[in-house]
């Protein structure tokens, strides 16, 4: 079986960003590797020191994972940045400092965002499961995510078996739109960001919050700041002096250590 390995390594924890809540086809392997499925490829991948090893990987694909992994992105000075804005900022930076803003798939994210809505990220992870099994395309030791045209074809009843409840007709109307070309999600990436913003909502289900998680999780746009209830518990607890634009081209990656830290410290919450 095939191995990449990048070298140098920095600033990167597999579990916590695995783990985190951004995406959701990945298992934990139990020896602190995780297997899972990006681009269509299914492989496992684990740390060793520096080296960051890609079991079933082609040499070919490199700079594809140096991407998906946001390699190219200092961490380090990104958060040394952010964690001098604020004190709470700066402990919550200490507490997870491996955490990593993946460059996932536009449409994946933007259908496992409507499926995250009032949910769990174990019951999460389980519909995105059924929806590839049912859906996408077989692979090698797996299945791809399900295009837009494949879904767009179905009706929302089509979807019983992924069990989704009510979010069956947002994933139809989102794949039919995406597949017509009436929401163009590349084009994402370069439009003002509240234009963006607007653009996602246009779709049944997608409000706010799902629309700032595809921008950040499938789009890369850093200057996105999700606000689900819990985050926004956090904010007023912990932040209730600043405004999260504060945290300017960095406010993502702000985002997901203030998530990871107030969810590890519920007490101070309270």
């Amino acid at each position: 079986m095939d191995k990449m390995i990048i070298e140098g390594i920095r600033d990167f924890d597999l579990s916590e960003t695995l783990t985190c809540g951004q995406c959701f086809r990945w298992k934990d392997i139990g020896d602190g590797s995780f297997s899972g499925v990006v681009r269509g490829k299914a492989v496992s991948v684990g740390i060793d020191g520096d080296k960051l090893i890609i079991t079933n990987a082609s040499e070919s694909d490199r700079a594809m994972w140096q991407d998906y992994f946001d390699l190219a992105l200092d961490y380090g000075e990104a958060r040394k940045r952010i964690a001098d804005l604020h004190p709470v900022m700066r402990e919550a930076a200490r507490f997870a400092p491996g955490i990593r803003i993946l460059r996932q798939e536009p449409f994946e994210a933007l259908i496992s965002f409507i499926i995250s809505q009032n949910n769990n990220i174990k019951r999460i992870s389980g519909i995105v499961d059924r929806l590839c099994e049912n859906f996408g395309e077989p692979i090698g030791g797996g299945y791809a995510f399900p295009t837009a045209g494949r879904l767009a074809a179905l009706e929302p009843d089509d979807l019983a078996p992924i069990r989704a409840g009510f979010r069956h007709r947002y994933i139809i109307d989102a794949a039919r739109k995406v597949h017509s070309g009436q929401i163009d999600l590349e084009k994402l990436r370069e439009l003002p960001y509240a234009e963006a913003q607007r653009e996602l909502m246009t779709i049944t289900g997608v409000g706010v919050k799902v629309a700032d998680c595809v921008l950040l999780y499938g789009l890369h746009r850093m200057d996105s700041f999700p606000m689900d209830v819990w985050m926004k518990r956090a904010m007023a607890t912990l932040f209730s002096d600043i405004d999260p634009a504060v945290f300017g081209e960095y406010a993502g990656i702000a985002q997901q250590y203030i998530y990871h830290y107030a969810r590890m410290h519920p007490e101070l919450m309270i």
